[in-house]
């Protein structure tokens, strides 16, 4: 006889403070480092929290997500008042091992195998975030492209343009530190079903591509700004210029008109 459970995922924050988590929830705890820290919350549930804003549920009732949460608002910086989420079904059946889209079927109640289906769940909802966030800096880079394929000339200042490609290079960032989809976890080093289930979640919830699109995004988005770099720095080089040959034609002006008085 199988048994059903749930895996729910939200992107509740920006970051989560891990160690200040750890001390407001006090239940016990299976592993946790600076990144990452995975719970057990009584009979048969779990709790899987990431640095990155990202918290995870198994065999959760919205009424005890919505007080685990509560007790964490003092580890939460950024919190999103309606954040993404992704859920997927688990079921327990002896002898069987299978992923497909919305279903997970494990051999056996194996806290280890649950973290992984946490984990790429967790991981999915995050690529949606920065995809979400990429593709709002895509439209924003078009715009300054457009207009200077209309004008011949930027529409926006060197302040906001330093301003933009250090938003960009923070999202490039958090992207390669917070997604590690082509790293193993350890626990699937030595154990061969773990490492199969992990791969076969990672196919079913498509993240390598997914990935690799974000990335190919924020390249895009870093070759226009390169070029907006230059067209800037080649307009404050003309204006310099100019402000040099002005100063020269002063310089010059005043010496004739000296010469003139004497």
């Amino acid at each position: 006889m199988s048994t059903k459970y749930e895996v729910v995922a939200y992107q509740v924050a920006t970051t989560i403070n891990i160690r200040q988590c750890k001390s407001a929830l006090s239940f016990p705890v299976l592993f946790w480092d600076s990144e990452e820290l995975y719970l057990e919350n009584g009979p048969d549930k779990f709790i899987y929290i990431f640095q990155y804003g990202m918290v995870s549920f198994f065999n959760h009732t919205t009424e005890e997500i919505e007080v685990v949460l509560a007790q964490m608002q003092s580890s939460i910086k950024g919190y999103n008042a309606i954040p993404l989420s992704e859920t997927i079904a688990v079921e327990i059946q002896p002898n069987q091992q299978k992923v497909s889209f919305d279903l997970v079927i494990l051999p056996s109640f194996d806290a280890e195998a649950l973290r992984l289906v946490m984990l790429n769940t967790s991981q999915s909802v995050a690529l949606d975030r920065y995809s979400d966030i990429t593709e709002k800096l895509i439209e924003e880079t078009h715009e300054h492209t457009t207009y200077l394929e209309r004008k011949g000339r930027l529409d926006i200042s060197g302040l906001k343009l330093r301003k933009f490609i250090g938003k960009v290079l923070n999202i490039k960032n958090q992207i390669s530190q917070n997604l590690y989809i082509f790293d193993e976890p350890e626990i699937t080093w030595e154990n061969e079903e773990l490492n199969r289930l992990n791969h076969e979640l990672k196919q079913t919830f498509d993240l390598k591509n997914r990935y690799r699109s974000i990335y190919e995004r924020t390249e895009i988005i870093k070759e226009n700004l390169e070029l907006f770099k230059d067209i800037m720095y080649h307009r404050e080089s003309s204006r310099l210029e100019w402000i040099i040959i002005i100063l020269i034609l002063v310089e010059v002006l005043d010496l004739f008109v000296l010469r003139l008085i004497k």
